[in-house]
């Protein structure tokens, strides 16, 4: 591939292991390198399942597949999408409960201060509706209505945040594509040893099933929740969060859909755990998070089912996992993305998220044959760091809520939290106050929608929301409801517009 590199240049690229992470690596680097003299190969084995259900994302997804050059409506077409605007909580705060995590924002700031404090003041006194009511994701979501940005000047409709619903099968299908197309060699095969130098405990090849030898300057461990070779080779080790995030086991199911596509997850809370769905194209995903400590599979399984719109298409596919990140993502020159990097329940959908954000802050410090350590720590610092805010984010949907009918709410509801999440909940609950701490995933926004819908319930709002009158903020409030109302008004249902610019028709790869 074009230029040459230095000497001590990178040369080959080895990643352990296809899937999603595998996929989206191989097809960044095929893209991001091309004009650096390296080869990628990936080895992945027909025999070794992936942990491919129906997935749910995040507004990123979209800036990671216009990085790589993706058209978005053939994207959607082949892995049978549907669009996103959000996650709907079911019997979170309580049973019957149910609210909104949306993306976007709610409503405009006023005055340099943060929209919430102004709806805070009129709504502790029962004069302003819902925090709802000024999300036009959350309006449209509920409505199952869907757009596209629009070039409309300062209206809503030009800022719309969605996310996407696909078959992670079916996309890392796509991408493996995409990344042997730009020159990336698919090598088939299991890997059943894995060779280090003796002078420094690097990994310098990995010997293949059939015994050929790989050897490699830079290896990506994709492997999955086992870690081949971030842990089966070089022994990393682990931290564990389960003290937190007690939900080690999944079970997923897919079923045909009896209704009209919504633009949302919903999650809903169990006695123990929580079931998500999440509608595709050709079909619904269904799945039980859950605690085996609490409930057993064929329990897990039976709840699942029973809760199913219709009968199962496939037999049940289980996943068990421990809660937590591996001491170090990058060990020596092996870097771990993926599940073997860690693993955090998929309740907000972050997993793909982390995926890429491994390959953006490799590509950021993109190594040399020297492996400099400076560059290894940072790496480990703002992955772990990342890592340790979508943790806290998680923690708070089990810690805040009004729950203690099982045992498993209660256990949920008296645990110690980080110190992070604590000092995050008090300020909210003294004067509503939220910041958004080194650029951590989730915003401002996001942690108003999850700790207003849970139950918490500031004791008071930002002082200076009283140098405007009520009236005027009244005024204000009214005048952003109407103007979202309007929006959502004119927005076309998901199922036309899917309809019309990206339905996905019966295909072969």
């Amino acid at each position: 591939m074009g230029v040459t590199s230095k000497s001590n240049g990178i040369k080959k690229i080895i990643i352990v292991g296809g899937g999603t992470a595998g996929w989206m690596t191989a097809a960044t680097f095929s893209k991001v390198l091309t004009n650096y003299d390296c080869q990628i190969v990936v080895i992945e084995s027909d025999q070794i399942g992936t942990v491919s259900v129906g997935e749910a994302t995040i507004p990123q997804i979209a800036l990671f597949n216009k990085i790589l050059g993706i058209d978005e409506n053939e994207f959607i077409v082949k892995t049978q999408a549907t669009f996103k605007l959000g996650i709907e909580f079911v019997n979170w705060k309580q049973k019957g409960h149910r609210y909104m995590h949306p993306f976007g924002r709610y409503g405009v700031d006023m005055d340099a201060i943060q929209f919430h404090h102004y709806w805070l003041k009129m709504y502790q006194q029962g004069k302003a509706p819902d925090i709802e009511k000024y999300s036009l994701e959350a309006l449209a979501a509920k409505q199952g209505r869907f757009n596209r940005p629009q070039k409309m000047g300062n209206s809503p409709l030009s800022n719309i945040a969605y996310a996407f619903h696909f078959d992670a099968t079916l996309y890392a299908k796509y991408l493996r594509n995409f990344a042997t197309n730009n020159g990336v060699t698919r090598k088939e095969g299991k890997v059943v040893d894995v060779v280090l130098r003796h002078n420094d405990g690097f990994i310098e090849s990995l010997r293949l099933e059939d015994g050929e030898l790989i050897e490699g300057d830079l290896f990506i461990d994709c492997s999955g929740f086992k870690g081949l070779l971030i842990e089966g080779a070089l022994k990393t080790g682990f931290n564990d969060w389960s003290d937190w995030l007690p939900c080690d086991r999944a079970v997923a199911m897919p079923c045909t859909s009896t209704e009209k596509i919504k633009p949302y997850t919903i999650s809903t809370a169990q006695d123990a755990g929580w079931t998500w769905r999440i509608p595709l194209q050709h079909r619904i995903g269904n799945g039980y998070v859950y605690p085996s400590q609490f409930v057993s599979d064929d329990e897990a399984v039976a709840l699942l089912t029973s809760q199913m719109e219709t009968a199962p298409l496939s037999d049940p596919n289980f996943l068990r996992w421990t809660t937590g990140t591996r001491n170090k993502s990058w060990n020596k020159n092996c870097v771990a993305i993926g599940l073997s990097a860690g693993f955090i329940e998929p309740l907000e959908s972050t997993g793909l998220h982390l995926i890429q954000l491994g390959i953006a802050k490799l590509l950021s410090l993109f190594p040399s044959k020297g492996f400099e350590q400076v560059e290894i720590d940072t790496y480990n610092q703002q992955l772990n760091l990342e890592m340790e805010r979508i943790r806290d984010f998680v923690i708070m949907h089990y810690k805040v809520t009004n729950r203690d009918d099982t045992a498993f709410w209660r256990f949920c509801k008296n645990m110690s939290i980080p110190d992070y999440l604590k000092q995050k909940i008090e300020l909210y609950q003294n004067n509503g106050r939220i910041f958004r701490q080194d650029n951590e995933l989730f915003n401002e926004m996001s942690w108003l929608a999850v700790m207003h819908g849970q139950g918490l319930q500031p004791k008071g709002y930002h002082p200076l929301v009283d140098t405007l009158t009520e009236y005027e903020i009244d005024r204000r409030l009214k005048h952003i409801q109407s103007v979202i109302d309007k929006s959502v008004s004119i927005m076309p249902s998901q199922v036309d517009y899917i309809n019309q610019h990206c339905k996905s028709p019966t295909y072969t790869f």
